[in-house]
């Protein structure tokens, strides 16, 4: 049962500000959840575990971990948002941040970090990024300083771990599932946002390698996650939610193809068939037709 306990910023570390608590119960295990609602509008804190972090700012959200020797940030998102980070980290602690660690290429999420490169951090990032950075440059993104190339690697800090494991493609080629120590609530981006939709038309996605890579996420030991949009912490179920939801686009796709449904109707029947069972996700009736269509393409020509 979740409970709600309003309690006063203590310390002085945020001043004036008030915060809610979460107490998640799970098997064996009871989850802290500190939301913090800061002064800035559409900025907001959560506590999820010791030193364990997740930051929101409008619509993206990342994690960073406080360590005794300094601090791990990932995706620095923009500008706006890595200054709003950095003010936010610098009232909890006076340490630096010595790593950014990029999730994936996309650069809603993996712009903005040069504040942290000129104050000495260290960019990492899976290697198969680097072609996606090189191939396209953008000038808000920093480029990283260390790639692996390893299906896991291991950040270490200060007393601290978080472990970063690439399950191949999916959403797009270098995206990389981090799980820190001492809270075994891991950060996954994109694969899974909790009760949304894919983007419409999923454009660098291996469709089938997604599904792969969210059965093996549901076969992992974790009750919660935290995903790169969308609520602080969300039930593993979500991810169960998403992985139906695209075999069933795939399936009602596959079978209008095969009766050779017009192509232009396609969308529309797919939507009218998934609508009873996947209606109440957030942006259904606009995306779902974009994604029909993107799945047209996968089976159309294998891409």
């Amino acid at each position: 049962m979740n409970k709600r306990i309003l309690l006063t910023v203590l310390c002085g570390l945020l001043p004036s500000l008030a915060f809610t608590q979460d107490i998640i119960t799970v098997p064996n295990m009871t989850i802290t959840q500190t939301a913090l609602p800061l002064l800035n509008q559409g900025v907001e804190l959560t506590k999820v575990g010791p030193g364990y972090y997740s930051f929101r700012h409008l619509g993206l959200r990342n994690i960073f971990i406080i360590t005794d020797d300094g601090v791990i940030i990932t995706d620095p998102i923009s500008t706006e948002t890595a200054n709003l980070m950095r003010s936010v980290i610098r009232k909890l602690t006076t340490l630096p941040v010595k790593y950014v660690i990029y999730s994936h290429q996309h650069w809603d999420h993996v712009r903005g970090g040069k504040i942290f490169k000129e104050e000495g951090a260290q960019f990492i990032s899976h290697q198969n990024c680097v072609a996606h950075f090189t191939d396209l440059p953008d000038p808000e993104i920093v480029m990283p300083d260390k790639t692996f190339s390893e299906n896991l690697y291991v950040v270490n800090l200060g007393e601290r771990s978080l472990k970063l494991q690439y399950l191949g493609r999916n959403h797009g080629n270098c995206l990389i599932i981090m799980t820190p120590d001492k809270t075994n609530i891991p950060f996954i981006v994109d694969l899974g946002t909790a009760g949304g939709m894919p983007l419409g038309y999923m454009s660098d996605y291996s469709l089938h390698n997604w599904i792969r890579s969210l059965k093996e996420l549901e076969s992992w030991d974790f009750q919660h996650y935290i995903g790169g949009h969308g609520i602080a912490v969300a039930p593993k179920i979500r991810l169960t939610e998403r992985r139906e939801y695209l075999e069933a686009l795939m399936h009602e796709t596959k079978k209008e193809l095969d009766a050779n449904t017009p192509i232009d109707n396609i969308p529309d029947i797919v939507a009218q068939n998934l609508q009873a069972k996947f209606q109440n996700l957030r942006g259904f009736n606009g995306l779902v037709r974009d994604n029909t269509r993107r799945v047209i393409t996968y089976y159309s020509i294998g891409w």
